[in-house]
């Protein structure tokens, strides 16, 4: 099956320039799909199940007005609902692999639920960026954990002093609380915790210089002023990203890569896990999981 917006001829030329000569003789690219839609206007291809449909009768793309599509026939307009019908069809037991976010993957599975495949070809290009790169988000990963064990401290000693400044403290039920539940730095002169705030921020923001040249240079070499777009930062997915996982059942960076496959395979999303859940899917049990946010 064949969906473009393009009309036939142009349809037509590419089609023969791409596939043809890499055919048997007796084959052309028109064999290779049970039906082609030309000229389909998507997205309203799948809103909208009353579209005039015409079939192309002669090379130079004459059409004549018909009632449904035929297996092995090139047509124009119509709609996905018919495309359903004449193939016995519908919802997921169609993949349907497209370029586009919207005009192919939103509206196909929002409206008909039909699995959807978006193709994005410069997965390639950052995956390869990725590979190379690793050791740098190796180190940048490393010196964020720093900066976060320090600003735990530096949240320790600032709440130690803030209790310090308070006479009495009370907790909702009205009672007194003590100068401090950090026994560790109950003898720590005053003058010392201020000290160390001071060369504690120094530090954290000397580790921020760096972090920001690091994020800087991570996705560089794929794109030296957005970076990837699969990511954003070092931690977050890209409002592309969301989007995919969204409407995308699966994504791939070009349709060949469907070879390595037989037409009965039927693909499965890896397991996804929540930050609460994450130690689970690692092969921790719950009671690790326990003991590890306890500590």
């Amino acid at each position: 099956l064949l969906i473009t917006n393009s009309d036939y001829v142009y349809t037509q030329r590419i089609m023969e320039y791409a596939y043809d000569p890499y055919l048997p003789d007796d084959m052309t690219w028109r064999d290779l799909f049970d039906v082609t839609v030309v000229s389909s206007a998507k997205p309203n291809f799948f809103a909208n199940s009353r579209n005039l449909v015409y079939e192309v009768a002669t090379e130079d793309g004459l059409l004549r007005p018909t009632m449904r599509y035929e297996q092995g026939g090139v047509f124009a307009g119509g709609s996905a609902r018919m495309i359903e019908e004449s193939l016995g069809v519908s919802g997921d037991q169609i993949l349907y692999v497209g370029d586009h976010i919207y005009t192919d993957v939103s509206v196909a599975k929002v409206n008909l639920q039909w699995r959807t495949c978006l193709v994005v070809r410069e997965l390639e290009r950052e995956v390869e960026a990725l590979e190379k790169m690793a050791p740098l988000r190796v180190a940048l990963k490393r010196y964020m954990n720093e900066k976060e064990r320090v600003s735990d401290a530096f949240n320790s000693m600032r709440l130690e002093l803030t209790r310090r400044m308070t006479t009495e403290m009370w907790d909702r039920d009205g009672e007194i609380l003590g100068p401090s539940d950090l026994p560790q730095l109950h003898d720590v002169p005053e003058t010392e915790l201020r000290e160390g705030l001071v060369k504690m921020m120094a530090y954290m923001e000397a580790l921020d210089s760096v972090i920001s040249k690091m994020l800087g240079r991570d996705g560089s070499l794929f794109n030296t002023r957005w970076g990837y777009i699969s990511l954003a930062g070092l931690n977050d997915k890209s409002h592309l990203t969301r989007q995919v996982e969204k409407y995308a059942d699966i994504y791939t960076s070009r349709v060949s890569n469907f070879l390595h496959y037989t037409p009965f395979m039927y693909f499965r999303s890896p397991s996804q896990s929540l930050a609460h859940d994450r130690k689970r899917w690692s092969g921790q049990s719950r009671s690790d999981m326990r003991a590890t946010v306890a500590n």
